[in-house]
């Protein structure tokens, strides 16, 4: 197991040449990956480490970056080390006094088996010859979720544990999988939803990442073979305001039915017009026992509908 490194939050000047520094290099890695034309603003949209959203609190660094890092001025301060293995590195934007996080992963050839250390994740289709296009390839890593690092933000209204698969409950660290498209999405959903009248604090997320052994084993409604949410750029969610555990009566009828999933799913398609490198998956669950309705919705990078009937 290889035991995390978890620094003290510190003020840094992470200012706009640094901003400028990290994405030029990450643009210039994520459009040589299949899927990853999402960090490629549209003419007109300022592009940075906060997202189309404005809201990403997180940059997730990956295994090939790490070694060859061009955020010198962050790795300076931290100290060489800083990014060699798997962290939540916690940072301070001077400018804005807001917190944002640096993840390394795990890589994933340090997965044994169908264990990352001692958390037991499965084997992705890829592992087991079963490839559609690039985007199911296996991830290139995981986010290593400790008890201490958990409820680190990812982005102003999501944070790590939002996202953990709902499994294996007291083994830590566990292995996560986030494609921060995903949520880059999920908070563009938010502001839509403001947009239309609807004053939300975030997303209620019914699941998140899902491990292959996780997604085999729960039969249920949406468990798909080869599900999106294996891969990390997909969830399950639904609005909940006022904290009862099931949609919000989002049409004003008087009713929670299948008209307020029906109407999260236009502020989806209405994010997807604005953000087209956002398209995914997006799948209407009209009820499910007392919760009532929910979307699931993915970042795939084609569009794909289904529950619409």
């Amino acid at each position: 197991m290889i035991a995390p490194i978890f620094h003290p939050l510190r003020v840094l000047r992470v200012a706009t040449i640094l901003a400028a520094t990290v994405f030029a290099f990450e643009g210039s890695q994520e459009r040589a990956a299949a899927n990853a034309t999402w960090d490629a603003p549209e003419p007109g949209i300022p592009d940075s480490m906060r997202g189309r959203s404005g809201r990403l609190r997180s940059r997730i660094v990956r295994p090939t970056e790490a070694a060859r890092l061009r955020i010198d001025p962050v790795a300076r301060i931290l100290g060489a080390g800083a990014f060699a293995r798997p962290a939540v590195v916690p940072v301070t934007d001077e400018a804005t006094a807001a917190p944002f996080n640096y993840i390394t992963l795990v890589p994933f050839e340090d997965k044994r088996r169908d264990r990352v250390g001692v958390y037991r994740v499965g084997y992705w289709p890829a592992e087991r010859g079963a490839v559609r296009t690039d985007a199911y390839r296996s991830p290139v890593g995981f986010i290593e979720v400790t008890p201490e690092n958990q409820d680190a933000f990812v982005s102003t209204h999501f944070r790590l544990r939002d996202f953990l698969t709902k499994d294996q409950r007291d083994v830590w660290p566990k292995a996560l999988v986030l494609d921060m498209r995903l949520i880059d999405k999920l908070e563009l959903i938010v502001s839509e939803l403001r947009l239309s009248g609807h004053y939300v604090e975030g997303l209620a997320v019914l699941s998140g990442f899902r491990s292959p052994q996780y997604n085999g084993r729960v039969r249920g409604v949406g468990r798909a073979e080869m599900s999106r949410h294996q891969y990390g750029d997909a969830a399950d969610v639904y609005v909940d305001t006022d904290g009862d555990g099931q949609m919000d009566d989002l049409d004003g009828n008087g009713r929670i039915d299948e008209g307020d999933a029906l109407y999260l799913a236009r502020i989806v398609e209405r994010v997807e017009a604005k953000y087209p490198d956002l398209a995914g998956g997006l799948g209407i669950y009209r009820r499910v026992g007392a919760r009532g309705g929910f979307l699931h919705v993915d970042a795939r990078g084609e569009r794909a509908r289904w529950g619409f009937e």
